[in-house]
């Protein structure tokens, strides 16, 4: 395939990345839903709340950890080869996930689905970076970008429709075909390309595997203990931040780093950046908590649920391919701050679209602004990202992007969901105060954990569950406040330190079409 055939087909190109992207994707949010019943001894595994907080994490903890090695070694090896690859493992671990006999046996194959995830991520946005000219790169990513939002929409919805109809094993068993069919796809269609026949940056590699594993380890633990005085916590978080100030020190240098650490003096990357991590920490904990919300204090099921959350996806999608024609005419600063407004805005908003019979038609209104936020912030910051970084390290810039998604996930998901936890308890305590000691611990623990105590107490627990609700909506409202403030600080972010106008880029070296390897 030359040049010329591949620039053809470069639409096509991207709907089979985006199919690629949207499977893991939507992995991330998929297992929520499926919780509950894989925690059921006879429907499930009997999995403790440990194991399914673990279930969850391993998967967090490899697609966080190894992402930016995986966009190295696309760079290096071949970037289609990596995508393939990365594939093969998630199919196979998804498969192996579906049929886990124990809770160990999942969260094992959960960690091999992070490793093949985090192989897979990076390389589709660094071959769109490669396949499209800079003119065009925008819009593309603006597709690519809601693919991502719409994947951690449906994925509540697709679980919720499978499980009522299907074993928990369903949620995972669904990624073979789609993997199977991207597989094919790749391998016919998708061309090769690397950025560089250059050794691989070992020392860099290692430096940042170490501090991404350990950072995140550090994150997600304090979410489980929530708090940060244990040593379990603080440490690992700790020696993970030494160790990535170790990586940025030995890559600035080093002759051929893995990543040039010194563009991160442009304004268009750091910032970028800046925004992507804050506007998704805004989000990890809102996602966890809307999904309890609908649940538990509203009483839809896990489908219903999932289907509620459609709005948010479809401002996304109706937003993000569109984003590149409001950069051009406006401006990547004002449109990713005008995003984050919104997304400040909608979060804000939950204090009246998020109580205990308010309509649900003002929290989907909610969603949708939310979204379309979303949509105005991610394409122009991951674009800008991408601008800066020369082609052959489209891997490792593609990487950043997403890591730095991925880590502020699981900060927002930590931190906001220990505050929800907190604050839930703290409200719960005088109510709790005539069950005996044992059950007062149990159903202090979450909304589910009471409303579990109050079914097995039978009438007599009902007077916990009005409590329970105005607790947890308290909670919300509390969190959701921080989570806008976050919001609107990466808006002061971007119009602080994003360009105003899409820089010029020069017809260099950089921006010249590289041959494509078959």
């Amino acid at each position: 395939m030359d040049p010329q055939t591949m620039h053809k087909r470069r639409w096509t190109i991207l709907y089979v990345l985006v199919l690629c992207l949207l499977v893991i994707v939507l992995d991330n949010t998929v297992l929520n839903v499926a919780l509950k019943t894989i925690a059921d001894p006879r429907e499930g595994l009997g999995a403790s709340q440990g194991q399914l907080e673990w279930a969850i994490n391993s998967y967090t903890l490899f697609f966080a950890g190894l992402m930016f090695t995986s966009g190295v070694l696309g760079d290096r090896i071949g970037r289609k080869r990596m995508l393939l690859i990365g594939l093969l493992i998630f199919g196979l671990s998804s498969l192996l996930s579906s049929y886990a006999q124990t809770p160990v046996q999942l969260i094992v194959a959960r960690a091999a689905m992070g490793l093949g995830g985090a192989a897979v991520m990076p390389q589709t946005l660094s071959i769109i970076a490669n396949v499209f000219e800079p003119e065009e790169r925008g819009r593309a990513i603006g597709l690519w970008a809601g693919a991502v939002g719409v994947g951690i929409a449906i994925g509540p919805m697709t679980g919720g429709l499978l499980l009522d109809h299907f074993w928990w094993g369903s949620v995972f068993l669904i990624n073979v075909p789609v993997v199977a069919a991207g597989v094919i796809a790749v391998a016919l269609i998708v061309p090769e390309s690397r950025g560089s026949h250059m050794k691989i940056d070992l020392g860099g590699v290692l430096l940042s595997i170490a501090g991404l594993v350990l950072l995140t380890y550090g994150i997600i633990e304090g979410g489980e203990k929530a708090t940060v005085t244990d040593p379990l916590v603080y440490g690992p978080i700790v020696a993970g931040l030494v160790l990535l100030i170790g990586f940025v020190w030995y890559e600035s240098r080093i002759e051929h780093p893995s990543l040039n650490v010194r563009l991160f003096r442009d304004g268009r990357l750091s910032a970028s950046v800046g925004a992507l991590a804050l506007v998704f920490f805004a989000l990890g904990g809102v996602v966890l908590f809307i999904s309890l919300y609908l649940q538990s204090v509203r009483g839809f099921s896990p489908l219903q649920a999932g289907m509620l959350s459609l709005p948010l996806a479809a401002g996304q999608l109706l937003v993000s391919p569109r984003s590149a024609m409001l950069v051009s005419r406006y401006g990547g600063r004002l449109v990713a701050a005008t995003g984050l407004t919104l997304v400040a805005a909608a979060l804000l908003s939950y204090h009246v679209t998020v109580t205990v019979d308010s309509p649900i038609w003002l929290l989907e209104i909610t969603f949708f602004v939310q979204g379309a936020g979303m949509g105005m912030v991610m394409p122009p910051a991951t674009t800008a990202v991408m601008s800066v970084l020369p082609r052959e390290q489209a891997g490792s810039g593609s990487a950043i992007n997403n890591i730095a998604r991925q880590v502020a996930i699981a900060l927002g998901v930590a931190v906001l969901g220990s505050l929800v936890a907190s604050l839930y308890r703290s409200g719960m305590q005088p109510h709790l105060a005539t069950l005996p000691a044992g059950l007062r611990e149990t159903a202090g623990e979450s909304i589910g954990a009471t409303a579990g105590v109050a079914e097995r107490l039978g009438p007599a627990g009902r007077v916990l569950l009005d409590p329970a609700h105005q607790s947890f909506v308290h909670a919300i409202h509390i969190t959701s406040a921080i989570s806008s403030a976050v919001a609107l600080l990466g808006a002061l972010v971007v119009l602080r330190w994003m360009p105003g106008r899409p820089a010029e880029t020069p017809r260099s070296s950089v921006e010249r079409r590289e041959p494509v390897e078959v």
